[in-house]
């Protein structure tokens, strides 16, 4: 248990940022879930573009908020992308 003011409040804002971090990563879970289902039941091919475009701009907000580092973020752009011109050639 912290013993002084400032360290108390750290656990406070740690507490929030974490629950709002955990929220934020699993809604861009849930993006890409979504995505990846509806390739998989063969949707159709503007409705799966409509999911990959949410999706990838789900990741990009994620980068902008600290959840995700750029690299990692441009690695799964790049592989949902490959999964969809897949689908389309």
């Amino acid at each position: 248990m912290p013993n002084t003011k400032s360290a108390l409040k750290r656990m406070r804002v740690i507490r929030k940022r974490t629950l709002r971090n955990r929220q934020l990563k699993s809604a861009l879970r849930t993006t890409i879930k979504k995505f990846e289902r509806a390739l998989a039941a063969g949707a159709s091919v503007e409705e799966t573009r409509e999911l990959l475009r949410r999706a990838l701009r789900a990741i990009d907000k994620a980068v902008t908020k600290g959840i995700l580092h750029k690299n990692t973020a441009a690695r799964k752009k790049s592989r949902l992308a490959k999964r969809f011109n897949r689908l389309v050639s």
